[in-house]
């Protein structure tokens, strides 16, 4: 909860609900004190001379009073690919350079393993004793359904979101920013599983339940705000529902992937026709979560995460034996995203970085450049295991061009139209 000695300052509010970073010192979002208890990277296209970086900007998060920045560093890969040392140094780096957001898990780092779970969290709580912590806001993510890692909580076979979960999960934590559900608790298609299985439906923790175990922690001081991660429309509407009928917290925010390779879940609202999946002709009905979160609908705030598509759209992947790739996460981590490698998104990946060097822009800024201009877009969620991929993502941010060009969207939308979310083929 906001203290008293901190008052909620407004910010003036550009068009788009974009916040100046001219003003964004003056925003403050106070942290206690006991937060917690407990390379050189290889592009395939070198871009042509940068121009001088603009200023971040900030971003009002849904109907919250919280601004964040547009991008927002994700932390995934500490405790894993990156020592503490060198998470603190890229922490460093993205809070010196306008990066006001970091975005954790407490399932993290990824892949998920009893042995390293919550190394994430060690880390970025041992880097925030040296900074002020009022200035940085903190989204961390209460672990979904999982049959597979109930180590996470005490005594448990399998991990739910129920009251008692939401609960353990933030026992050890106090923090005035938000938590983020993981992933439902109820069954959805999820991670390359794109077609809905009606026969895994299985019963589900109530919405209700949730919320009012968010509630609690809530009035206890311990979560500012609410968001989910991995949702349906049908699971926003029924929370935003759930919370205007029974006056509970409303969820602010939403994290899903989003990318040049991955669009229609968020954005879509079309049917593909006779798509041969496992030997069967389907027909697929996509729904449009935009127009869920829009403003004037649900007012949810899409934080997206994978928009290099697991670092695809780099253009490293597309030669498996270069040494860029062997050293990624799709390479070092077998059946990690591999939706990315075993697709039509490859072939993808090759029309968006030949169009790129077409206009003077590198792969990652045509990726990066098209989600920081999209009108529903909060903050994009960039990881970086060097400081060298840190510097190339943030400056895709604030060196490229704002907007691209329409001679850029045009041929984006070219390409699009050929290959539709391609890691499904």
């Amino acid at each position: 909860m906001t203290s008293s000695t901190s008052p909620t300052i407004t910010l003036p509010l550009l068009s788009n609900n974009r916040i100046s970073s001219l003003h964004a010192s003056t925003c403050y979002f106070k942290l206690p004190w006991n937060f917690f208890n407990k390379k050189k990277f290889d592009s395939t296209i070198t871009a042509m001379a940068r121009p001088q970086r603009s200023a971040m900007q900030f971003n009002q998060v849904g109907d919250s009073d919280l601004t964040v920045s547009e991008i927002t560093f994700g932390t995934m890969t500490f405790g894993e690919q990156n020592t503490e040392k060198e998470a603190h140094e890229i922490l460093s780096y993205a809070f010196e350079n306008g990066i006001n957001t970091l975005d954790t898990s407490e399932a993290y780092p990824i892949p998920m393993k009893k042995e390293t779970q919550g190394l994430t969290d060690i880390y970025i709580g041992n880097w925030l004793k040296s900074q002020p912590r009022h200035q940085i806001i903190l989204a961390t993510k209460v672990s979904g359904y999982s049959e597979r890692s109930s180590y996470i909580r005490d005594n448990a076979e399998v991990v739910r979101v129920d009251a008692a979960n939401i609960k353990e999960s933030n026992t050890d934590i106090s923090f005035e920013s938000y938590a983020i559900l993981f992933k439902p608790d109820r069954y959805v298609a999820l991670f390359g599983e794109f077609f809905y299985d009606p026969s895994k439906w299985r019963q589900s923790v109530p919405f209700l339940e949730q919320l009012r175990a968010f509630e609690e922690l809530i009035q206890q001081g311990k979560v500012r705000y609410i968001g989910v991660s991995n949702e349906t429309s049908y699971g926003v509407m029924e929370f935003i529902h759930a919370a205007k009928s029974e006056g509970l917290p409303k969820i602010v925010s939403i994290q899903n992937s989003y990318s040049l390779l991955v669009r229609c879940k968020f954005e879509g609202k079309f049917s593909y026709h006779a798509i041969v999946y496992h030997y069967k002709v389907q027909d697929v009905l996509l729904f449009d979560l935009v127009e869920v979160c829009h403003p004037k609908n649900g007012n949810v705030g899409l934080l997206c995460y994978s928009p290099l598509a697991g670092g695809s759209l780099s253009g490293k992947y597309l030669d498996l034996e270069s040494e860029a790739a062997k050293k990624g996460r799709l390479q070092l981590f077998p059946g990690y995203m591999e939706r990315y490698n075993k697709s039509i998104a490859k072939e993808a990946t090759a029309q968006y970085i030949e169009m790129a060097k077409k206009h003077g822009l590198s792969p990652v800024e045509l990726a990066l450049g098209f989600v920081r201009d999209r009108p529903f877009m909060t903050s994009t969620i960039i990881g970086a295991t060097s400081l060298e991929q840190l510097k190339e993502d943030i400056d895709a941010f604030l060196t490229t061009e704002r907007p691209l060009s329409p001679d850029v969207m045009t041929d984006i939308e070219t390409i699009f139209k050929r290959y539709k979310d391609p890691t499904i083929l």
